[in-house]
């Protein structure tokens, strides 16, 4: 459907902006999840991960695009950082180090693991994209239950804004395979308890 989007987008003179604010930087497996769907958006969004811990985001457009923004409308005041040199560093240090340390090719080995040990009755779908999953327990009621539980275990978890059903597993891509164990154990000892 992304193919049919930008094909309508082309056809109409709209711009296809793509959120990788969440799903970029090697999260679901690959640096940007929009290349999965040999697509080019118009305008990119960067954030969260790009900065490598700092605060960092970032806008990115073709040349043109960005220098009709200058005026057509004035878009040059709309930064918080505004690119601050060591927020710069640290993105470009982040990418520099998941470019050269496999970090990426390994998030398909470590979502595996996650999906093969999260298999309980109360979970109805687990959909995942690399190493950011919806557990699908379609009650928020339940959600935020196993959600108190993980924090009162040591694991960090969350909803979605847009489905409060589902439980929210995003690790950093550095998780290795106990800490996945450990993250899966909790999460299926709150499921238990419900």
């Amino acid at each position: 459907w992304l193919q049919a989007l930008r094909r309508r987008c082309d056809e109409t003179g709209a711009l296809l902006i793509l959120d990788e604010i969440q799903a970029g930087m090697g999260r679901t497996g690959l640096l940007f999840a929009f290349t999965r769907y040999d697509i080019v958006p118009d305008i990119l969004l960067l954030a969260k991960g790009f900065g490598g811990g700092m605060p960092l985001g970032a806008f990115v457009a073709r040349r043109g695009l960005m220098q009709s923004l200058t005026h057509d409308p004035v878009l040059g005041n709309i930064t918080t950082f505004g690119g601050h040199p060591v927020s710069a560093a640290a993105g470009l240090a982040t990418l520099e180090v998941l470019l050269e340390s496999g970090l990426i090719g390994k998030v398909q080995e470590k979502a595996a693991m996650f999906a093969e040990r999260l298999r309980h009755p109360a979970i109805r779908e687990l959909r995942r994209a690399g190493l950011w999953f919806a557990v699908d327990l379609g009650d928020a009621e339940k959600v935020q239950k196993v959600i108190r539980h993980c924090l009162e275990h040591g694991v960090l978890s969350d909803w979605f804004l847009f489905n409060d059903r589902s439980l929210r597993i995003a690790p950093p891509l550095t998780i290795d395979e106990h800490e996945i164990a450990f993250a899966c154990d909790v999460i299926l000892d709150g499921l238990s308890a419900l």
